[in-house]
């Protein structure tokens, strides 16, 4: 694999807030991971002999400071989620989450909403690309979990529907 084409996957991946990416061409395959010790996913093939892993130095993201003060505290209770009951609906991956479509137009839905399987929710912007999340099943929106513009996580509670 061409170096070029390798230090350019590293720059995405610091760009991006991607934890791990793994290419694969031909015979020739590369996993680069932000973390040294990073644990292969149980569910993943047997590395490939001509496999190279390539651990990056990258400094993690800046953390605002509540973020980083709720965290610990987040991991301690997993079990005690507060927020009302209802189902949840999670993010698919990594991003920055948008209630409209633009910023001077209105949010998709608002609390208290009737919605149907398929209606947009929220936008989630990941690697310079829109993502458009849709609701998995009709009902109330009884909450917003996340602020309009904030970076969110993957399985991170969006919305809640009764």
């Amino acid at each position: 694999m061409d170096i070029r084409k390798v230090k350019k996957l590293i720059e995405l991946l610091e760009e991006s807030g991607i934890a791990e990416i793994e290419i694969t061409e031909g015979e020739e395959a590369v996993r680069i991971s932000r973390y040294p010790n990073a644990v292969p996913v149980a569910a993943a093939p047997a590395p490939m002999p001509m496999q190279t892993q390539m651990p990056i130095a990258a400094a993690p993201a800046p953390v605002p400071v509540a973020a980083a003060a709720a965290a610990p505290a987040a991991a301690s209770e997993p079990e005690a989620e507060a927020g009302p009951a209802g189902h949840r609906v999670a993010s698919p991956m990594v991003g920055t989450f948008y209630r409209s479509p633009s910023p001077e137009a209105e949010a998709f839905v608002k609390v208290g909403d009737m919605i149907q399987a398929g209606d947009t929710l929220c936008i989630i912007e990941a690697m310079k690309m829109m993502n458009q999340i849709e609701a998995d099943i009709s009902g109330k929106v009884v909450s917003v979990e996340v602020e309009n513009g904030a970076p969110v996580e993957y399985g991170q509670a969006l919305f809640v529907i009764e």
